[in-house]
């Protein structure tokens, strides 16, 4: 048998023992991403909501911004996380650098213009169609918010689903402000590409076979919530 092949029998193997380096890494990667993904989803929806319906000064540039930052390297947003909460830096004192904290905030701050993009543009296409009747209707600015992302469901679930697959697969800005630490801050992407690197790679095929199961299973979770939404009335 290959060497890949007794790699991929020993990588199996820990799924199926549950290892227990295993098991913590994936599930520190799971709290992290899934924190990640509803702080930028709390923000991001009514955010962009928000770009869609009202009209200011600067209010195209935020929409270019957040369209723009949704190629923005993430070693960039980890380095500007880091400098943010180094010890010289405005929120070093809260001592959050090489914490899962650290690597929640940017992993966010990399998922927030994702939802906002999004969202705005679901929210801009029901605007032009149903802005009149809400407006005759005398619904404030929450209730219309509130309103436009119950009608746009759909492209909830498609924000939800893009913010979550930046947050997991994430490696660059995490290693950075998280540093790696076995135990710690050690995620599933940062560890396959440490154990690669090492030759190690049983445990890099297991974490991988994993984060490609949780990938497919969100994708199928969000393919059927979407089908589901159609088929129910909107409000």
């Amino acid at each position: 048998m290959s060497d890949l092949g007794q790699a991929l029998l020993i990588a199996l193997r820990l799924i199926g023992t549950l290892d227990p380096e295993l098991v913590g890494i994936v599930a520190l990667s799971l709290r992290v991403s899934l924190s990640a993904t509803a702080i930028a989803f709390l923000i991001g929806a009514p955010a962009g909501a928000f770009l869609a319906i009202t009209r200011f000064r600067g209010r195209t540039a935020a929409i270019v911004l957040a369209n723009a930052l949704l190629g923005l390297p993430p070693v960039v947003m980890g380095l500007v996380v880091y400098l943010l909460l180094s010890r010289s830096g405005p929120l070093g004192s809260l001592g959050l650098l090489f914490t899962p904290t650290a690597m929640i905030i940017a992993q966010a701050c990399l998922a927030i213009p994702i939802v906002v993009a999004f969202v705005h543009r679901t929210s801009e296409s029901l605007w032009s169609r149903y802005g009149d009747v809400l407006a005759v209707d005398g619904a404030s600015l929450l209730r219309t918010i509130h309103e436009l992302l119950l009608m746009g469901r759909s492209g909830l679930l498609t924000a939800l689903l893009a913010a979550f697959g930046r947050a997991i697969a994430e490696v660059g800005a995490i290693l950075i402000v998280g540093g790696n630490i076995r135990g710690s801050t050690r995620t599933m992407t940062t560890a396959i590409a440490l154990e690669t690197s090492k030759g190690d790679l049983p445990l890099a095929l297991g974490l991988g076979l994993v984060l490609i199961s949780l990938s497919v299973l969100v994708a199928t979770a969000a393919f059927s919530l979407a089908r589901w939404s159609a088929r129910v009335p909107q409000a």
